[in-house]
């Protein structure tokens, strides 16, 4: 049976307290780290993944295009690398855009969010991903107003951020 994963428990400050298995920080509603990666194309429409229904937390939602915590001792690009390479298959070169502190609003998460660009190819982690597709950004506003709650929290705010701040 392979052990449970290690995240580093941090404060307010983003600074390292402890470190706690995946299972006890999220039932605790410890404060741990994550990183998001939103992929865009070529047409500048942006690459969602669909969890899979086993996914633990946010089953059948749509979230950014990779995204996943920080291991203990591991810094926002290392992971943010890391999951991108894990859940889609790619290694592109990641711009850091801003970095948002852990609150009840987005499951107790420091994260940072990156950018990157790529058309693909894609290979989705099966066990992570029931798929993955690219979306206008007006028609991910449109399905935001409709049904919120078919995003994950973390995608939610991020895309709202982005959307205020980046995009024309």
């Amino acid at each position: 049976m392979q052990s449970e994963e290690l995240f580093d428990v941090v404060d307010e400050q983003d600074q390292v307290l402890e470190q706690l298995p995946r299972s006890v920080v999220h039932a605790r509603k410890l404060l741990h780290r994550a990183a998001n990666v939103f992929v865009f194309n070529s047409k500048g429409e942006l690459l969602l993944q669909f969890r899979s229904a086993t996914k633990d937390e946010y089953p059948h939602c749509y979230t950014s295009s990779a995204s996943g915590h920080l291991s203990a001792g591991e810094d926002y690009l290392e992971s943010a690398q890391r999951e991108m390479q894990e859940e889609i298959g790619i290694d592109t070169r990641l711009e850091w855009l801003e970095k948002f502190p852990g609150t009840p609003d987005n499951a107790y998460e420091h994260t940072v969010l990156f950018r990157t660009y790529s058309d693909g190819p894609f290979t989705f982690d099966p066990v992570e991903i029931e798929r993955g597709e690219f979306f206008e950004l007006t028609r991910i506003d449109r399905m935001l107003a409709e049904d919120e709650k078919q995003f994950t929290p973390p995608f939610r705010q991020l895309f709202r951020w982005y959307r205020q701040n980046c995009s024309g």
